[in-house]
């Protein structure tokens, strides 16, 4: 059968400002299992150009495929993107199955079934397994009602959901189909040729606004042998740089974190790592980061979210701010990077909350920062927390972490996007930031941070005259659960915990 993968052009701004792109890992790791079973499978990332839906579809069209997937990393923000693309493939040749697959089809299946016709078949969770049973069900006409997993529309036009699939046991049994991508078109970290990867799915901690934790169900991780092994043969065959990790928390396990270090000190390949872990675990492992440096980590984003202890605890992140600093300290003596992330927007902030969050954040002393907005998802437990919030940003494409979405009771946009502004200029461009960006004794340290500076500045300007010349905020708008439905932290759970791992497909039946 012929399958051709699309990840749809996005319109966040980080998509659009850096000159660096980096390949769909999702789109690949369904696309592997896919070629192993026998189909002929392509993928369009629609990222490039950006390509317009039109050329999206001539290109499509083009190819006759007997069955499509869409996804996208981004999938709330993406998703008015994905529908216009399904409609207009819908339109050109309703033959077509379309399938779509992500974050948030699997919590918004009712939904997205129910505003258009356009989408066949919905992925609800992990989907390497569930698209191979899906492939194989056209082939074989057997019923959508037999793949756990998935959401449909009957021959009634009833909309229904299968059971949950089984998160995935053995992580290392689906292989990412590289050979989908030209990895001379991808690049990281200031133009290192670089692909995106995973050595582990979920978290174990219990952050109640987290919207990854509850679609991959359990933390899991791949062998940490094999993994370096993967990481060495893109080196080595495909001129691989630059490895970013899109796990939530990969040093979750420091058993297995350390034997991922052994094994890519092993390898012995020049590859760089970049990706984002908790400052406890960086605490805990200080007796280890020579290894981390060693194995390649260059850069890891902590995720502190805020500074002020009280909004730590509703928003139960664990941690405290002496683990954050010291984190940050170890990590620069042993010439990693730091980024802190801090969150904004909470309702009840004022001047003096940002004014104190500022000074916190001097006081940790980051490498970088990056300055995100409160994003609830209805599938979490804070969904709960705000759901009388008023929603001030109707246009779910600026659902992306990067633009207020949510009214604060004392702060107005105009003085929250400024003070975040001003914030940002005042900690990256502070003496000390300037000096490492200038002297630092590492040179592939010193080339990471000009780099993101330069990226930042552009972002910097681009956000500003978003906001004051493409951005028009609800004045009353509606509450969060009127603007997304009721909550849905009952099944935040989007799969059946791992089992023994099903190795074929007649014994998954």
């Amino acid at each position: 059968m012929k399958i051709v993968l699309i990840n749809p052009p996005h319109t966040a701004i980080g998509s659009r400002i850096p000159d660096d792109h980096l390949p769909p890992l999702g789109l690949l790791s369904v696309g592997g299992p896919l070629i192993d079973d026998g189909h002929a499978v392509s993928l369009i990332d629609a990222e490039f150009g950006p390509m317009t839906v039109a050329d999206i579809v001539s290109r499509l069209v083009a190819d006759s495929p007997d069955l499509v997937l869409i996804g996208h990393s981004g999938s709330t923000s993406a998703h008015p993107t994905a529908r216009v693309i399904a409609e207009a493939i819908k339109s050109s040749d309703p033959k077509i199955s379309i399938i779509y697959g992500g974050v948030f089809p699997t919590y918004h299946w009712r939904e997205v079934l129910a505003e258009t016709e356009a989408f066949d078949v919905l992925v609800r969770g992990e989907g390497e397994e569930t698209m191979r049973r899906r492939a194989d069900a056209l082939v074989t006409n057997r019923p959508l009602a037999t793949i756990p997993g998935i959401a449909f529309r009957d021959g009634h036009g009833e909309i229904l959901a299968t059971q949950p699939a089984q998160a995935i046991a053995d992580l290392d049994a689906y292989r990412v189909g590289w050979e989908l991508i030209d990895h001379r078109n991808y690049s990281y970290w200031g133009g290192k040729r670089a692909v995106v990867m995973q050595f582990s799915r979920g978290c174990p901690h219990l952050c109640n606004y987290c919207g990854q934790r509850g679609f991959w169900t359990r933390w899991r991780h791949r062998s940490p042998e094999l993994f370096a092994r993967e990481i060495a043969r893109l080196y080595r065959e495909e001129g691989v740089e630059l490895i970013n990790l899109a796990d939530e928390n990969p040093t979750s396990s420091r058993k297995a974190w350390l034997a991922f270090l052994e094994a890519m000190v092993a390898e012995n390949v020049p590859v760089q790592i970049v990706g984002s872990t908790r400052a406890d675990d960086i605490v805990r492992d200080a007796d280890i980061l020579h290894l981390y440096r060693k194995a390649g980590i260059v850069r890891w984003l902590l995720g502190m979210e805020n500074t002020d202890e009280a909004t730590l605890a509703l928003i139960k992140k664990g941690g405290a701010k002496t683990t954050d600093r010291e984190a940050i300290r170890l990590l620069r003596r042993h010439d990693i990077l730091s980024m802190a992330t801090w969150v904004v927007g909470f309702e009840e902030e004022k001047l003096s909350d940002l004014w104190r969050g500022f000074r916190q954040l001097l006081s940790y002393d980051p490498d970088q920062i990056q300055a995100l907005y409160v994003t609830p998802h209805r599938w979490t437990p804070f969904f709960r927390i705000a759901r009388e919030r008023q929603v001030i940003e109707a246009d779910i494409r600026k659902w992306d972490y990067k633009h207020q979405v949510l009214k604060m009771r004392y702060l107005n946009p105009i003085v929250l996007v400024a003070c975040v502004k001003l914030i940002e200029v005042a900690v990256q461009a502070r003496p000390k930031a300037l000096l490492r960006i200038l002297f630092h004794r590492d040179p592939e340290q010193r080339h990471s941070m000009r780099w993101y500076t330069q990226m930042g500045r552009r972002v910097w300007f681009h956000e500003i005259l978003e906001f004051l010349f493409r951005r028009r905020h609800l004045k009353e708008g509606p509450t969060l659960e009127t603007f997304w439905g009721a909550p849905q932290d009952a099944e935040e759970e989007s799969m059946l915990r791992p089992q023994r791992h099903v190795k074929s497909l007649d014994a998954a039946e």
